[in-house]
């Protein structure tokens, strides 16, 4: 496989996680009610943190991380000369 070929799967991968968890991360904010979570005691006061917004940024937080996966083995992958299995 040559290195363009590479490079366009690697950002149709890239593109494809990013909108999937995008859409993920919509449906659960709009799927999870806004009053229910979970409340988080401070010195101050109580910080209450609902579920959609604690979904919302995980599935974000996924999307990161998988995407700085993809690269970092396509960085493995063109500093080696071979792709890691």
């Amino acid at each position: 496989m040559t290195v363009l070929a590479q490079t366009i799967q690697l950002g149709v991968r890239i593109g494809i996680v990013w909108s999937a968890g995008f859409l993920i991360a919509v449906a659960v904010r709009a799927l999870l009610p806004s009053q229910f979570g979970f409340s988080v005691p401070t010195s101050e006061s109580t910080l209450f943190v609902p579920f959609d917004r604690v979904g919302f940024w995980t599935c974000l937080l996924a999307t990161v991380t998988v995407t700085a996966l993809v690269v970092l083995r396509a960085m493995i992958a063109d500093l080696s000369g071979r792709i890691p299995q």
